[in-house]
């Protein structure tokens, strides 16, 4: 009879203990960010895994990756297949990190990687992190980047239960936290491509002066995993490439670029720095959205349309236009794309701004 009571009290002791950690996991997916509202980007990394297409390229790095290339762009007019593995503020060990899981999941032909990250040695506030890693399936590449990257007073525990980090979440919970608990949210970028199709043009006087510093080389941390990259991309037959958008904002100096010319001749990669191509037909007065911080989707197709033929002549990435499954999927990833552009275009038109997006 004991033993029999006994079964009984573990019994109820385990169903107690379950529907605890129900009750935990429910509420820690109610009040871990959805980002449906203005900052859709903390959405990036978690819907590279819903796309089961195969990639000829990936384009790795910060705002410089996925506010300047058009991967619709690359498809539209070259068959070119690929996708932007790119966050706000990536710092190069976490696209090191980004691009080695990537590669357990496809092998693409090339990986482009946005150099002026390698400007920034540290992270400059936990929410970029967690806009990295929060949508990141876990593995040994989530633990090393968030071990690479964390700041000091961020704490592991708080990325393996994020319940820890958003309880105060709470008391602001939205209609979206509850419709998006346990269910997927719906797809907010291109391919990892963020569409801005309003028009800000160029003002320096909108920009903090930079100060001249004594020294402008990369840091170490930032040159080993560059070298890691390069490594990495070597042994799995994957052509590197390095390239610098045309951003008028931070300045690209020239110490900077003999860095990346050096590195770049030293370890044979192909080096793009679209600064110093006129013929792109950048102009900063029609093709950025923020003043000459990031460009728009104007901007961004015409750098995508001046990659192409790179890509192809050069890398021989292929034409796949013919493949009549992927292209089923990519012309209504490019219709959706054309829809989207065209209403923020008359959103843009009618109010001066885009009231789904940031205003930066």
């Amino acid at each position: 009879m004991q033993t029999e009571d006994r079964k009984r009290a573990y019994a109820g002791i385990l169903v107690r203990v379950i529907l605890l950690l129900a009750a935990l996991f429910t509420v820690q997916r109610l009040v871990e960010p959805k980002y449906t509202g203005t900052v859709i980007e903390g959405n990036f990394t978690a819907e590279y895994y819903r796309d089961e297409t195969p990639h000829d390229l990936i384009i790795i790095g910060n705002c410089e990756s996925y506010e300047n290339i058009s991967p619709m762009v690359l498809w539209r007019d070259f068959g070119i297949t690929s996708y932007i593995r790119g966050n706000a503020n990536q710092l190069i060990p976490q696209s090191y990190h980004i691009l080695r899981e990537t590669l357990r999941y496809e092998t693409p032909k090339a990986v482009i990687l946005n150099v002026q990250a390698m400007t920034v040695a540290e992270q400059s506030s936990e929410e970029y992190n967690r806009m990295v890693f929060d949508g990141m399936r876990w593995s040994r590449d989530k633990l090393d980047g968030i071990l690479a990257s964390r700041l000091p007073d961020e704490h592991l525990i708080e990325y393996v239960f994020p319940i820890l980090r958003y309880k105060e979440r709470i008391t602001e919970l939205t209609t979206d936290d509850f419709r998006y608990a346990f269910s997927e949210r719906p797809i907010q970028s291109y391919n990892g491509y963020y569409l801005r199709a309003d028009v800000r043009p160029y003002d320096p006087d909108s920009f903090p002066y930079e100060r001249r510093r004594e020294d402008y080389a990369f840091s170490e941390k930032n040159m080993e995993y560059l070298e890691l990259m390069t490594e990495l991309c070597r042994e799995n037959g994957v052509e590197l490439i390095l390239m610098k958008a045309p951003s008028a904002y931070p300045v690209w100096v020239e110490p900077y670029e003999e860095q990346i010319e050096s590195f770049a001749k030293e370890h044979g990669l192909m080096y793009l720095n679209t600064l110093e191509h006129e013929e792109i037909g950048i102009d900063l007065d029609t093709d950025t959205y923020d003043g000459g911080l990031h460009l728009n989707v104007y901007g961004a197709e015409k750098i995508s349309g001046w990659l192409g033929p790179i890509l192809r002549d050069s890398l021989g990435l292929e034409d796949h236009r013919g493949d009549s499954e992927l292209s089923s999927i990519y012309e209504a990833r490019l219709q959706a794309y054309e829809a989207e552009k065209a209403a923020q275009e008359l959103e843009f038109s009618e109010t001066g701004y885009i009231s789904r997006y940031r205003n930066e």
